[in-house]
C-alpha cells in the first residue's frame, strides 16, 4: 500500500508519518530529506524544482513492486503531484490511501512552525509568512483530513493507523 501524507509544514506530517512507520514497518520516504541529500552532492543548486518528487516517486514505485508498504510524506501542494502519487500506486499495483495533515488553529500552527527544530540537515525551515502565502491547492477529490489542532499526537497517529487498517 502507498500512504501519502500531505499538508503544509508544520502541521505534524512527519510526526505521524514516523509514527505510522515505526508501528507497521513501512519505508517512510520524505520529499525533504531527498531534497537535502541531492543538495549536499552539489550537483544541483535551489530551487531543485520537481528533482525531490522524481526521485519519490521513483523509490516508492520500486519499494511497492517488492511488497512494501511505503509512506510518502511531503507538502504535495499541487493536484499534478497528488496526481502522480496515484499514478506511482497503479503502476505498482499497489493501493492508495491519501491523507491531508492540516491544524485548524492558526495560533497553534503558527507557534509550532515558529517553535520547530530542523531534524535534516542543511534543511532551511519556512517561516510563517513562507507557510502561509504558499501555493497549496485545494484538493479535488476524497481524502483523509487529519486535523491536528489540539489533538495528542497519539490520537492523531491512532486515526491514521485506523484509516490504513480499514484501507487494507
Amino acid at each position: 500500500m502507498l500512504i501519502v501524507l500531505s499538508g503544509l509544514p508544520a502541521t505534524g506530517k512527519t510526526t505521524l508519518a514516523r509514527s505510522l512507520a515505526h508501528r507497521t514497518g513501512a519505508v517512510h520516504l520524505r520529499v525533504d530529506t531527498i531534497e537535502q541529500a541531492v543538495l549536499r552532492s552539489g550537483v544541483l543548486a535551489p530551487p531543485l524544482g520537481p528533482v525531490g518528487y522524481a526521485v519519490a516517486y521513483a523509490l516508492a514505485e520500486e519499494h511497492l513492486r517488492q511488497g512494501l508498504t511505503v509512506i510518502a510524506e511531503s507538502v504535495n501542494p499541487l493536484a499534478v503531484t497528488r496526481t502522480a502519487w496515484r499514478e506511482v500506486a497503479v503502476r505498482a499495483g499497489a493501493r492508495c490511501l491519501e491523507a491531508e495533515t492540516v491544524c485548524s488553529d492558526p495560533v497553534e500552527h503558527r507557534r509550532r512552525a515558529e517553535h520547530r527544530t530542523v531534524d535534516v540537515p542543511g534543511l532551511e525551515l519556512p517561516d510563517w509568512t513562507a507557510i502561509t502565502t504558499r501555493e497549496y491547492e485545494p484538493w479535488d477529490r476524497e481524502h483523509l483530513v487529519l486535523d491536528t489542532a489540539g489533538r495528542p499526537v497519539e490520537d492523531c497517529a491512532a486515526e491514521l493507523y485506523a484509516a490504513v487498517t480499514r484501507a487494507v
